[in-house]
């Protein structure tokens, strides 16, 4: 099923499927001849290939972003560019989900993040990494957005619900 503008479609369900230059977020599972296994949560696994131009070394357990650079297989990607991503939390929602929450030309994470003075990161793969003030306040919009993707007028709701829920405070 898909919900449509007129102009694009976004699934209601359905797995990822790796495209170049998809930022995703991940964790860092192992280490191994300067080879990083990364989780990807609903997809698979990534790898980051060091080499001596990398800027970051990570640990087991580290959160990043990072972006798909080449695909192997079906359950591998080679990911690029990997930032850390420290502090935080991780949250996993339903990837078709994703451009919802993201919303055309970043309206939607921007206005969550400006909102709820928290910074945002959406992998394509699920995973959302969220930091900062009202990480609760972001985390039930992501929340609502996910349950009701397929509804209109929702970039408005969520704004008047942040709006309603910081008042309060």
């Amino acid at each position: 099923m898909f919900i449509s503008d007129g102009n694009s479609s976004i699934p209601l369900e359905g797995s990822w499927s790796p495209r170049r230059d998809d930022l995703v977020v991940g964790s860092i599972e192992g280490v191994r001849n300067n080879v990083y296994t990364v989780n990807l949560s609903h997809f698979g696994r990534g790898l980051i290939i060091g080499g001596k131009y990398e800027r970051y070394s990570f640990e087991p357990n580290d959160v990043i972003e990072a972006k798909v650079k080449d695909i192997e297989d079906r359950s591998t990607v080679i990911l690029a560019y990997p930032r850390p991503l420290q502090g935080g939390i991780t949250i996993s929602v339903k990837p078709s989900k994703i451009p919802r929450v993201i919303g055309k030309e970043n309206t939607m994470v921007n206005q969550i993040s400006e909102l709820t003075e928290t910074r945002i990161v959406a992998g394509k793969n699920g995973l959302v990494w969220i930091k900062g003030r009202h990480v609760s306040l972001a985390m039930m919009a992501i929340s609502i957005i996910e349950s009701e993707a397929h509804t209109s007028g929702l970039t408005n709701r969520i704004k008047a619900l942040l709006e309603s829920e910081l008042n309060k405070k």
